[in-house]
Formats: C-alpha cells, structure tokens, sequence
C-alpha cells in the first residue's frame, strides 16, 4: 500500500462526501467503495492495497486528454472507457487534479438528472 495511493483515495473520499446529496456504499463488491448523487455512480474508489485507484466519469475530449498526459491515469477500469477514467498514483497526480476530476465527475452526473432530482447547489 502506498503514501500516495492512500492519499489519493482520501482525498476523493473527503472531496465527494463534501458535496450535496451523496450517499455511498458496496452494491458491486466488498472491494469497490461506490460514490452516488440521486442514485447515480460519479466515483468509484477501489479498496485494494495492491491496486490504489478512483474511478470518475469525465467528457469524452478530457478523458482523452488526462490519458495522453499523465501515465497514471487510464480508460475507465469499470465502465464505458470513452467516458470515465481510473487515476493512480504517479507523476502529476495532485490532490488539485483528484478533488477537481471528482467535481467534475459529480457535475456531470447532476447535469443529467431531471431537476426534480438534483440537490442544492453547491
């Protein structure tokens, strides 16, 4: 288990339970810590020491520019590879890219809710 894998799951735990209407839980498996606003996935933090990544929903254009510029960060471990990416430690990973791919990954989400659904703004 590394410093910085740990870190970087912190600091996506902590930014996403910061925002409103997140609830989070195991529904897939023991090992993967699942993020929702209205019932809706935005972050997947996957609990194994050996393999320290989040997962978050990213437009299709970002994705493929954080994939070309940094070696950690690849297509989506979990879903569709167009339009989410998983984040390891490694060179330039900041907690600044971390809590703002977790952002963005939430603002997507609640972009496509029906207004009914979307919680307070933040």
């Amino acid at each position: 288990m590394s410093a910085a894998g740990d870190r970087l799951q912190d600091t996506a735990r902590q930014t996403a339970l910061a925002l409103p209407g997140v609830s989070h839980g195991y529904p897939f498996t023991p090992a993967l810590d699942v993020y929702k606003v209205a019932g809706k996935v935005f972050l997947i933090v996957t609990d194994d020491p050996d393999e320290q990544i989040i997962t978050v929903k990213c437009e299709p254009d970002h994705a493929r520019a954080h994939v070309h510029a940094h070696a950690s960060i690849t297509p989506g471990r979990y879903l569709d590879k167009r339009h989410w990416i998983s984040l390891g430690p490694g060179p330039g990973i900041t907690e600044q890219l971390v809590t703002d791919a977790v952002e963005d990954s939430y603002d997507l989400v609640v972009e496509q809710l029906p207004g009914r659904d979307r919680p307070p703004a933040r």
